[in-house]
């Protein structure tokens, strides 16, 4: 059986291809990444080929759902980035909840929605650059040509990637002015049929119903171009570093390790807590008495939403969230009657009072007797 004798006789030949993997934990925070200015930094980054795609995205991701305004009756049928950045909860199937959404700070010439400039992405940039240094350093002093030059290609990459793939967030400032704005309540309805009630100012609410969009500084020739330049530069870091010595290979098999456990970690973190600054916001959870028992149908579910915005206009605006026949035109009637028939009440602990109306019932007896003054 036969056993490593020496130190010298380990082969690591392969830990150039250490280099190109972990593409998954780089791939989740790409986008972010390169909006930030230590995208810039030269660094060290496991699988940098992860920052370049073969067709660069002109909007963030986006989520199933029709986010619709109570008053203003604007309506759009999906959840843009700034929806599903700022309310990550997700809600059970047919809960209900209702929140209020305000501008924390003055806006002045500062993003509302920017990356954080000292996130967990920053110290993994730093902490890339580190192992950059200590690398070219233990190269130099061990007289490993090989590996200085392995260390300053791979480094380089990152810093080519993330001037090719620069950009910056088009997306409308809300601004709070001097004039008087409206209400621009916002209802956020999920497929799974629950409702999110959004209390703001209508220059706030505007930003669900924008369209997001990534402005990259180069076109895209010019990120091709640098794509293709940063991967030859990549082949040829990977062919030196497996010519490098064993000890230093052994230094990157560390490195390696290390970084991508790093990335790993953060890829595992909520982006929108961690890697998206959204500090201009403050959101309030206003709540309603009952909210703690969350409904067992949809008809309910639905009755807590009128309830809590007072209105069915909403409805009528978008299509999809509630049937359109005469018996249900009927039942939210009655609905709506119920909503506006008790008076605004609050409990001690400031949450809202929905008034008592049993809204199954109601739709069972409407179905039942088909009423007449109702056109089919």
């Amino acid at each position: 059986m036969w056993f490593l004798e020496a130190f010298n006789d380990l082969q690591l030949d392969i830990v150039g291809f250490l280099a190109i993997l972990g593409e998954g934990s780089v791939a989740r925070n790409a986008q972010v990444t390169t909006l930030s200015t230590f995208a810039l930094i030269p660094r060290l980054s496991p699988a940098p080929q992860a920052f370049y795609l073969h067709e660069r995205p002109n909007r963030l991701p986006i989520k199933q759902g029709t986010v619709v305004g109570v008053f203003s009756g604007n309506v759009r049928y999906e959840l843009n980035f700034f929806s599903n950045l700022l309310h990550t909860d997700d809600l059970k199937r047919f809960h209900v909840k209702n929140v209020r959404l305000t501008l924390a700070t003055p806006q002045g010439d500062t993003r509302a929605i920017n990356a954080y400039p000292f996130g967990p992405l920053f110290w993994l940039a730093i902490m890339g650059a580190v192992m950059s240094i200590a690398l070219i350093i233990l190269s130099v002093v061990w007289k490993d040509g090989m590996s200085l030059l392995a260390t300053v290609l791979l480094s380089l990459v990152s810093t080519v990637i993330g001037i090719g793939s620069r950009w910056t967030l088009d997306l409308p400032e809300p601004r709070s002015g001097r004039r008087p704005v409206p209400n621009g309540d916002v209802l956020i309805y999920y497929p799974h049929g629950s409702f999110l009630i959004v209390r703001c100012e209508e220059a706030v609410a505007r930003m669900y119903f924008t369209a997001e969009s990534c402005n990259y500084y180069w076109s895209d020739n010019t990120y091709r171009t640098t794509a293709i330049f940063a991967s030859l530069m990549l082949m040829g870091a990977v062919v030196m570093l497996s010519n490098a010595t064993i000890k230093l290979q052994t230094c990157w098999l560390g490195a390696f390790a290390l970084l991508n456990a790093a990335y790993w970690a953060v890829a595992a973190l909520n982006p929108a807590h961690h890697n998206w600054d959204i500090t201009a916001f403050k959101i309030e959870h206003e709540g309603y008495e009952g909210e703690e028992t969350p409904p067992t149908n949809y008809t309910e579910a639905l009755w807590r939403a009128i309830a809590i915005t007072r209105s069915t206009e909403w409805l009528r605006a978008a299509n999809g969230i509630a049937p359109t026949n005469s018996m249900w035109e009927h039942w939210l009637l009655e609905a709506l009657d119920a909503a506006k028939s008790a008076p605004l009440e609050f409990s001690k602990s400031g949450k809202l009072i929905l008034p008592q109306w049993n809204a199954q019932k109601a739709l069972t007896d409407v179905m039942l007797a088909k009423p007449a003054n109702v056109p089919v």
